[in-house]
């Protein structure tokens, strides 16, 4: 009996704790003017990191994406087996979010596509990826002139000065009519 009760706790609590891990969604945003990521789960920022979008010439392509594929331990054929740890892949044409030991280039636009992040954030968003699932992951990239790149989110907490109508000068009458170059 103690044994049935014992097994129905941790069935409940593996169902449970399936039921956490699948309601999970992932943010992912990446801004290429700023050169930050953003992390949000479940609508709460979690993370805000620096990043390396596309150098001059290798555009990171800006939209939105449904990861397909994830890779611990990738090396591209494409640009001399540089290694991609921790690879999130979102374009077809192999664009990924990955760690890259160059984090002295993190915050500036350097890569040749991918968005790079230093290795351990990379290891934590691709932890967070695996135990969510791709299908509950979704990555935004912005950057371009019509697509709000320009506008910093954080822009609600820049404080612009208040213009009181009373500190306005006041108008003064002309003396007289002739002051006035549109005549009466």
């Amino acid at each position: 009996m103690r044994l049935n009760l014992a097994a129905a706790v941790i069935w409940a609590a593996l169902i449970a704790e399936a039921g956490i891990a699948s309601a999970q969604s992932i943010l992912i945003s990446i801004n290429k003017v700023s050169q930050k990521m953003t992390v949000s789960v479940d609508g709460q920022e979690k993370y805000v990191w620096l990043v390396s979008t596309g150098a001059p010439g290798y555009g990171t392509p800006s939209g939105t994406f449904k990861p397909f594929r994830m890779e611990a331990t990738h090396f591209s054929r494409e640009w001399d087996d540089a290694p991609m740890p921790h690879s999130i892949f979102f374009t077809p044409i192999g664009h990924a979010i990955h760690g890259s030991p160059y984090v002295k280039h993190l915050g500036i636009p350097a890569s040749h596509g991918c968005i790079r992040l230093a290795p351990d954030n990379a290891a934590t968003l691709y932890a967070m990826v695996a135990k969510a699932g791709l299908k509950s992951t979704t990555v935004v990239v912005k950057g371009g002139l019509f697509d709000g790149g320009f506008l910093d989110l954080s822009i609600s907490s820049i404080k612009l000065p208040r213009l009181e109508l009373s500190t306005l000068p006041k108008r003064s009458k002309p003396a007289n009519d002739s002051d006035n170059p549109f005549g009466r």
